[in-house]
């Protein structure tokens, strides 16, 4: 349940409302627009029947929430929302997030080494994997609690705002000492005992599409982490399991638009695991830039052949270089800039 609430609503209007929905057993979330206030109302609805919100003093209108997904849909929130990432990064604005980096982090002196590269290239965000799922455990695992400083320690040398990937709830606290940003890799999306500490945590994640999920299964995972009042939830689209085994995945150019109707949240879109290829990232970037996607994440590596994960799919440093300068070209035909 929705309420909007008059132009001239005061904060009493606003107590008042919250006081008497909480004493239902209803949970209440504001979001404040440059025009409207409006509250979403969570819980068992059935007792709003007996209480005439309509009466209440600042209250415009009452509207049902048709979607399963209450705070996410754009019924609550109807304008973009925007995510600030750390330090001059964010999500949704009219400049582009570029986030790059390696898949994982291998040391000090090589992160740091491609954190100020793709910084001048025009990147605002440094990606690196401390903890990496892997389907084999065999394979490396990344560095850990080792990574996550090196990883913190670089941010701050080069000047630029970090995401790592958290996949345990118990490493989430430790997770937030380091880094600006969560990510939510495409195997925990409905780890919902993950989702639930990410969003007690008030820390913006990253959160990835499952490999075989549907998109309203997609955003009724970031419903969880709303639910819990973190509002500061990117989403992205890094490509989906089908039958073709040409590329890696399958990177859903459709759920761009498809998202931006149904939710207010960003969106941006991984190329790297979406085709599983360095030659083809270039080309789904562009395409993703032009479908409205609010950013890109992009693995980039100084010596792919060498990298300890991922180096098939890695853009080289001037390969990055060269592909921002597209995005900028792009991004300037559908209004939006880096």
């Amino acid at each position: 349940m929705i309420i909007v609430l008059q132009s001239n609503a005061t904060e009493e209007n606003i107590r008042h409302i919250l006081e008497k929905t909480e004493a239902m057993g209803l949970r209440a979330n504001v979001s404040r627009g440059a025009e409207r206030t409006v509250i979403g109302l969570i819980g068992p609805e059935d007792k709003l029947q007996v209480v005439p919100l309509e009466v209440f003093p600042g209250v415009e209108r009452v509207m049902p929430v048709l979607a399963p997904y209450k705070l996410v849909s754009r019924e609550f929130k109807g304008m973009a929302s925007e995510v600030k990432l750390g330090g001059t990064a964010v999500a949704g604005g009219k400049r582009l997030v570029v986030m790059a980096g390696p898949c994982a982090i291998e040391g000090y002196d090589m992160l740091l080494s491609i954190a100020k590269k793709v910084k001048a290239a025009g990147a605002n965000m440094l990606r690196g994997g401390a903890f990496k799922p892997r389907t084999s455990p065999y394979d490396f695992q990344g560095m850990g609690e080792e990574g996550l400083k090196i990883l913190k320690a670089v941010g701050k040398e080069a000047g630029i705002a970090t995401v790592t990937e958290v996949m345990d709830p118990r490493d989430v606290e430790l997770v937030a000492g380091y880094a600006d940003m969560f990510q939510i890799g495409a195997r925990n999306m409905q780890n919902f005992s993950l989702l639930k500490e990410v969003g007690k945590a008030r820390k913006p994640v990253l959160l990835k599409r499952g490999i075989s999920s549907t998109i309203k299964e997609w955003l009724m995972s970031a419903e969880y982490i709303l639910a819990q009042g973190n509002y500061d939830v990117v989403l992205c689209e890094r490509g989906i399991r089908t039958f073709e085994t040409e590329t890696r995945n399958t990177l859903d150019i459709n759920a761009i638009p498809v998202v931006k109707q149904k939710s207010h949240l960003p969106i941006i879109i991984d190329p790297s695991h979406g085709t599983g290829k360095s030659s083809l990232v270039g080309s789904i970037a562009r395409a993703g830039v032009a479908a409205g996607a609010d950013g890109v994440l992009i693995e980039v590596h100084e010596s792919p052949e060498e990298a300890w994960s991922d180096g098939v799919q890695c853009l080289t440093c001037p390969q990055f270089a060269n592909l921002m300068e597209e995005l900028t070209a792009v991004a300037r035909a559908v209004g939006r800039e880096i």
